[in-house]
């Protein structure tokens, strides 16, 4: 499941993500990022993510299908976990982000309003 976080405003969506997104749930989250992208021409995504979060396969090939295709639509990425091996896949992943001129850093839960901060600056 997910819930809109309340900082959310103008090109930033803040999501906090639990248990396990089916594709129904998806297609939410896109709508979401989609109206958005209607008033702005990159989104800021803050995502906190639990540590039992999974997704069905159709959600996680959904996802990944919107995301290729909106690729340059994407400013910023805050990913908010207390884990150590998805903070390092982060990392990895920050060095190809910032190929494609999109900032993506990993944050632990402690670090939340550092999170805030640096997704809106």
């Amino acid at each position: 499941m997910y819930k809109v976080l309340d900082q959310s405003e103008g090109n930033v969506l803040g999501l906090e993500i639990s248990g396990k997104i089916d594709i129904t749930q998806e297609r939410e989250l896109i709508a979401k990022a989609e109206a958005i992208l209607k008033d702005h021409d990159k989104i800021r995504l803050l995502v906190v993510v639990d540590k039992g979060l999974s997704a069905t396969f159709e959600a996680a090939k959904t996802d990944m299908a919107w995301v290729i295709k909106n690729v340059k639509k994407l400013g910023k990425l805050a990913i908010v976990a207390d884990n150590a091996f998805l903070g390092h896949l982060v990392e990895i992943d920050a060095k190809f982000a910032s190929m494609l001129d999109i900032g993506e850093k990993h944050f632990t839960t402690d670090e939340v309003d550092e999170a805030w901060a640096w997704i809106k600056a």
